[in-house]
């Protein structure tokens, strides 16, 4: 049942029963009726007729908050609005998507993106780019311990890949990946693709020249920790071409 207070809040002394109405009848009944809409197809009927009347005031504010905590990705209310800007009137919906972006402000862009960040714990961070020269296609770096040893998240968008490399060691050394969310690759040199999926956990000793990265159609992140060594340290060779990835 959807509990709120606004009502109670703001006119619980001036308009006792508009209060009441508002509280208990319009949100404790109405909108809790999910075996009739769900409170994410309320929101998504709410926002567009608070759009279609040109009122983008805080509590079209309110009703945006709700529809995204109620599952609404930024890509869907953008569509949302853009279809009803045919309807409701173009300068309604320009107003409205600019209170929008700034709800969704924070979430990425990309859709299949933010459904990959949901399916793991570990956030996907910042864009690689101090070592992008090393992959094919983008990546993503999200320290999660830089004490004892280094342990990071590492986030592939699908096809991407980095170049092939060896982590050299005197002893010890090498590298483990825990694949922690979407499907991913894995090859040694010499041997066959191996496909990685949450829970996977892959072993790669000193010395031995490999690559990893997501499959085609697939988001993928793993957590990489560089396994303590002597005489350490990361050679990066060629990338890999397409016809090795695929």
């Amino acid at each position: 049942m959807v509990k709120q207070t606004a009502g109670r809040d703001s006119l619980g002394d001036f308009a006792p029963k508009f209060a009441e109405l508002n509280d208990d009848v319009l949100f404790g009944e109405v909108w809790s009726r999910e075996d009739r809409l769900s409170l994410r197809d309320r929101s998504l009927v709410t926002v567009v007729s608070l759009m279609s009347q040109g009122l983008t005031d805080s509590s079209f504010r309110y009703h945006l908050e709700s529809a995204r905590r109620d599952g609404i990705t930024r890509a869907e209310i953008a569509e949302v609005l853009t279809h009803a800007a045919f309807y409701a009137g173009w300068p309604k919906a320009w107003a409205a998507f600019n209170m929008a972006k700034e709800v969704w402000a924070d979430e990425p862009a990309d859709e299949a993106m933010a459904r990959h960040q949901t399916e793991m714990v570990f956030p996907i961070g910042q864009p690689n780019d101090a070592y992008a020269q090393y992959f094919v296609g983008r990546s993503y770096l999200a320290p999660v311990s830089t004490t004892q040893m280094g342990v990071f998240n590492v986030t592939f968008e699908p096809g991407c890949r980095n170049n092939w490399h060896i982590h050299h060691a005197e002893t010890g050394g090498g590298q483990i990946l825990i694949c922690v969310a979407g499907k991913g690759r894995y090859q040694e040199w010499g041997g066959e693709i191996r496909e990685l999926n949450p829970g996977d956990v892959v072993n790669i000793p000193a010395n031995v020249k490999h690559w990893h990265g997501a499959a085609p159609d697939s988001w993928f992140s793993h957590l990489a920790i560089e396994v303590p060594g002597t005489g350490t340290s990361n050679e990066w060779c060629e990338p890999v071409d397409d016809s090795q990835y695929r």
